[in-house]
């Protein structure tokens, strides 16, 4: 499957508002922090690939009204919910129109354990991009309003698609971000890594 996105720079709280007046359904609220490896037998920045480990915390349940309900404080005490980590490998994008990329993820029980396999195989960390997203469902796409460290506030659109419903994937998109009056030639195919990067001009190793 592809992961047909578009990604928007734009300031959320006007977006929030757009997104009531269309009925929205807001789904959940998380952090996510990911680290991005660079690999030993290939250079992912000159791939156009990607290869992280996610850790994503719930930070509220959502109810049918659309507000967070706070949930019982883990074993930290923080009061935030569960975390789940999960493995990402992302292809290069497919077409210039749009942050299209093949995309394999999958949970893991052990993100430490993880991380010593990586290593052990002579994958390096090359960054961590921490965000907070908000997700909202809009006809049949993922709408989530990101806030990403160091970086800003952006818009994501997004579904998954097959090979053959990419062009009709993207327009679709294209459609919801006009509703929330946001221009999609506007849109920034560099990944929130590359960003990241960029801001702190480091060398980009790794691509998203």
């Amino acid at each position: 499957m592809y992961e047909v996105e578009v990604k928007v720079r734009v300031d959320h709280d006007g977006v929030r508002a757009r997104l009531a007046d269309i009925d929205a359904t807001r789904v959940r609220r998380v952090r996510q922090v990911d680290t991005y490896y660079d690999a030993p037998h290939r250079d992912f920045a000159e791939t156009d690939e990607a290869l992280r480990i996610r850790r994503e915390t719930v930070a509220g349940d959502t109810n049918a009204a659309g507000n967070d309900e706070p949930r019982a404080a883990d074993a930290d005490g923080d009061g935030d919910g569960d975390t789940e980590t999960k493995i990402t490998y992302k292809g290069p994008l497919v077409e210039a129109e749009s942050k299209t990329r093949e995309e394999f993820e999958t949970a893991v029980a052990d993100g430490d354990a993880v991380e010593g396999i990586f290593e052990g195989l002579g994958f390096s960390p090359a960054a961590t991009v921490e965000k907070d997203r908000e997700f909202f469902s809009v006809d049949g796409y993922t709408v989530t309003l990101d806030d990403v460290a160091r970086v800003g506030e952006f818009v994501e659109v997004e579904r998954e698609a097959a090979e053959a419903e990419i062009e009709s994937a993207r327009e679709g998109a294209y459609a919801v971000l006009r509703k929330l009056r946001i221009d999609p030639d506007d849109q920034i195919r560099t990944s929130y890594l590359g960003l990241l990067l960029r801001s702190q001009d480091m060398p980009n190793n790794s691509s998203e």
